[in-house]
């Protein structure tokens, strides 16, 4: 996926012929370091990403649409104040460098000038910086002699090119002859052309050597200046398995073309920035709600201790009667004594230890006293025992259903269900919209939909929205995804059946560890409790099969509802 100077010159010229003549008519920037413009060609509004994100930085169309910030950054409302309204008369590369320059005619009350807002696309040192007549407006990264910058981006300055390279030049004829020489002799010829000719990636190297033609009798260096200069363009996406890898300009070996190089950047970018999304998201959730289950168990332990210490109050009890009953054989002063357990069988002795400082009958009160309050004390504990024991499975439910997510959308809801529960903030956003539904999973098996739940907020959904005479599927004794067939009326066949059991066992803690019992009914025996958390219900009347997981979800899924 080389942003290389070689495919930002295509990229420059295709943006060139889609962009010029349109006029910038929104800015956002939904992250620190990523600005979209909005830009109406007088046809259609197009989304250009600018992004100086280290391992994705570009300058393409994109397809994505992202929220703004409740409260834009310093840099966004710089780029609105100038750039609002203007129109773009031209997109190309600044030389032979690693920065597209987007040049736009301004226009305000009372003057007009040309601005360019220069897209640097170079890894960690990417940068997006506005200049008017040579002169820096601003810059997403700011940076001054005083912190020992070696290019000075800051307003007021004048803009300066990066540092030229120690290498040669591919526009000079000369200069790309004199360094090509014995290249295609070394051990890694694509290694000594990328290290020595300025705007070249290993992997566009890589290809020009393996492209060469070496009984064609033409010299490497004009092959070198006909591949970057020379042609036509053949955009492509390469893929490993069916996840996007790389693009290019021209055709690399073993990729499918695409019908442009805006289309093949948005493809492999999108898939790289939504899987980046999804591990971060994931991440994220995982987090809160381990820390939840920490405290939780924590809690829980607390509470068993307590109650491990009121395991005495009996003992208490039967000290404080057995002193009563042979008071009249005790004395104040006594450390102790043993008395006859008549509660049990052939009235074993009991050493009772005893206050020397209180009366035998102030003794039994300590001891009553001891009882009564380990009484209360257990229960005070045994609701809060419940209370904690459900909150811990519930959040082992979320837990498993993060665990069992497979694309941004399955969190969609989980994110939801940590914000009310006070575990994540809001999200805070310019425009506060209402989160659309995420769809079941759905398939198909043998004329039967069988829908599953990706959440405890989808469980409750697929519950609620299931006829009575749907076969409702859920593992016993293990967090799983709800499954239900939609039987229409039809008797639902011993494969349809077994299929599904196996798609819960699939989404469900227990996978990987061998057959799984699975619970089934219909959906008219389950009952969710009034009060009762997302995800929870009773069920009767049902049956059990035991199957081994799916080894994955069947492909393909239908469209969810």
């Amino acid at each position: 996926m080389p942003q290389d100077a070689f495919n930002l010159r295509r990229n420059a010229e295709e943006l060139n012929g889609l962009l010029s003549g349109g006029k910038i008519n929104k800015v956002v920037q939904p992250a620190r370091d990523e600005v979209l413009l909005y830009i109406y060609t007088g046809k259609s509004l197009l989304k250009l990403t600018i992004c100086t994100n280290a391992s994705f930085c570009r300058v393409c169309l994109t397809e994505e649409e992202k929220d703004a910030p409740a409260v834009a950054p310093n840099f966004c409302m710089l780029l609105r104040k100038h750039l609002l309204g203007a129109q773009i008369t031209k997109v190309e590369q600044v030389g032979f460098e690693r920065i597209v320059a987007v040049t736009m005619h301004c226009v305000s009350d009372f003057a007009q000038t040309d601005r360019v807002l220069y897209c640097e696309i170079m890894g960690k040192y990417s940068n997006i910086v506005l200049a008017e007549k040579g002169i820096i407006l601003g810059a997403l990264k700011t940076a001054s002699l005083e912190t020992g910058a070696a290019r000075v981006l800051f307003p007021g300055a004048k803009y300066a090119l990066p540092a030229p390279q120690d290498k040669a030049d591919p526009r000079d004829r000369a200069a790309l002859s004199g360094a090509v020489q014995a290249v295609l002799s070394s051990d890694d010829p694509a290694k000594v052309l990328c290290d020595r000719v300025a705007g070249i990636a290993y992997p566009t190297a890589a290809q020009i050597v393996a492209e060469y033609p070496l009984n064609a009798g033409m010299p490497f260096a004009d092959f070198v200046y006909n591949y970057l200069f020379a042609g036509e363009g053949a955009p492509c996406v390469l893929y490993r398995g069916n996840e996007p890898q790389e693009f290019a300009a021209k055709r690399l070996t073993g990729a499918l073309p695409a019908p442009s190089l805006q289309a093949a950047q948005a493809t492999v970018y999108g898939y790289k920035t939504g899987k980046k999304a999804f591990e971060e998201k994931k991440r994220k959730l995982q987090n809160a709600a381990t820390a939840l289950k920490k405290k939780q168990e924590k809690k829980l332990a607390q509470i068993l201790e307590k109650l491990k210490e009121c395991e005495d109050a009996e003992s208490c009890r039967l000290k404080g009667e057995l002193i009563t009953a042979n008071i009249y054989r005790l004395e104040r002063g006594m450390s102790a004594c043993k008395l006859e357990n008549y509660y049990e069988e052939g009235s074993p002795l009991l050493t009772v230890a005893l206050d020397r400082t209180l009366t035998p009958a102030q003794n039994a009160q300590n001891y009553y006293k001891r009882y009564a309050k380990l009484k209360r004390t257990v229960e005070a504990l045994t609701p809060r025992l419940h209370a904690e024991e459900s909150d811990l499975d519930y959040t082992e439910s979320v837990l498993a259903a993060i665990r069992q997510s497979e694309e941004t959308r399955d969190l969609t809801e989980i994110e939801e269900e940590l914000i009310s529960l006070h575990l994540l903030r809001e999200p805070q956003s310019a425009k506060k919209r209402k989160a659309a539904e995420s769809p079941f999973r759905v398939f198909e098996k043998d004329g039967f939909i069988v829908r599953a739940g990706r959440n405890n907020v989808q469980n409750d959904r697929l519950v609620r929205a299931a006829a009575p005479d749907d076969v409702w599927l859920h593992t016993q004794k293990y967090h799983s995804a709800h499954v239900v067939i939609a039987a229409g009326g039809r008797k639902v066949p011993d494969a349809v059946l077994e299929f599904a059991a196996r798609l819960c066992a699939y989404y469900s803690d227990g996978r990987g560890g061998g057959k799984i019992p699975v619970d089934y009914c219909e959906r008219r025996f389950v009952k969710k409790p009034s009060g009762a958390k997302a995800g929870f219900v009773n069920y009767t009347n049902y049956k059990t099969v035991l199957v081994e997981p799916l080894s994955a979800p069947p492909l393909p899924q239908t469209k969810g509802d």
